[in-house]
């Protein structure tokens, strides 16, 4: 009989409690279950057993001391540690990088032209391509340091910066291998 008390009384007063039911033959009504977030088993020492009998007399108020869900939570910030980077860092790094990078591309091509078998010279330049992408993405993954995530862009653009070096280099070796280097240009 007191189950339906309480079903239709949850019915009609939809809050957020819920009911934890009482599966022994005691007779006794479910205590009402209110989630702490705090509490580390189903009764903690800041929730009692048995629901206590309120007056009307004293109201409740909420105690900030006395319950630390009601404290509220402020963000905290280190002085001194930027979220975000200067522009000019940015460009320094991926400078920085795209230098190094612009000589590995240098290099590959050079070793690709002038070799007769050039399935090392491809494997090479197929194991710098995998090592930008997965170095770039490893780190990608640090967080709160902008400048790893500026060292991760300029990784992961590594490879065209190689490409980009190596364009010139050969322009050089198919002007030096045909007659003429523009179009419309007829040599002597």
């Amino acid at each position: 009989m007191a189950d339906k008390e309480v079903e239709r009384d949850h019915a009609t007063n939809p809050g957020t409690e819920a009911f934890v039911p009482d599966f022994g033959d005691t007779g006794e009504q479910s205590v009402p279950f209110t989630p702490d977030f705090h509490d580390t088993g189903p009764l903690s020492a800041k929730q009692p057993a048995e629901p206590a009998a309120q007056t009307d007399d004293e109201p409740e108020t909420p105690d900030a001391e006395a319950d630390p869900a009601a404290a509220s939570v402020h963000p905290v910030s280190v002085p001194g540690r930027y979220q975000y980077l200067k522009w000019w860092k940015l460009a320094l790094v991926i400078l920085g990088v795209w230098i190094a990078a612009a000589e590995v591309g240098l290099s590959l091509f050079y070793w690709w032209y002038h070799t007769i078998d050039k399935t090392a010279a491809v494997f090479m330049v197929l194991v710098y391509v995998v090592a930008c992408t997965v170095g770039g993405v490893m780190l990608a993954m640090v967080q709160g340091r902008p400048l790893i995530s500026a060292l991760s862009i300029a990784v992961m653009s590594g490879p065209f910066a190689s490409v980009a070096a190596a364009a010139p280099l050969y322009g050089y070796y198919y002007c030096e291998r045909t007659g003429h280097c523009l179009i419309g240009v007829i040599p002597y």
